[in-house]
């Protein structure tokens, strides 16, 4: 699976470099904040929104922590599309860990 930390993707999107990104977490934890630009699907949603996902294009996946988004990367790439996991969630984004 590959994988891009999020100071990796910090400095790629400062630079302006475009990303697709989707948030895999639930409604309320969205509500405290996600990456702009990220499409919010829930994980469990996934599967029946794969007409969402473009397999044309690639995508980091993101979630709380980094285990969910890599739960949903490897469901993805076994549908043949190309995703990769960002390492640490949204608690590495915010500065919460290293």
């Amino acid at each position: 699976m590959k994988e891009i930390t999020t100071i990796e993707l910090q400095e790629q999107l400062e630079q302006g470099t475009p990303f697709n990104l989707i948030d895999v977490r639930e409604e309320e934890e969205v509500a405290q904040g996600m990456i702009p630009s990220a499409v919010h699907i829930p994980l469990g949603e996934i599967p029946e929104r794969l007409e969402e996902i473009d397999k044309g294009k690639a995508y980091i996946v993101i979630c709380r922590s980094g285990g969910r988004s890599g739960r949903a990367c490897e469901f993805l790439e076994a549908q043949g599309f190309d995703v990769t996991n960002m390492v640490g969630g949204m608690l590495a984004w915010q500065g919460e860990v290293e």
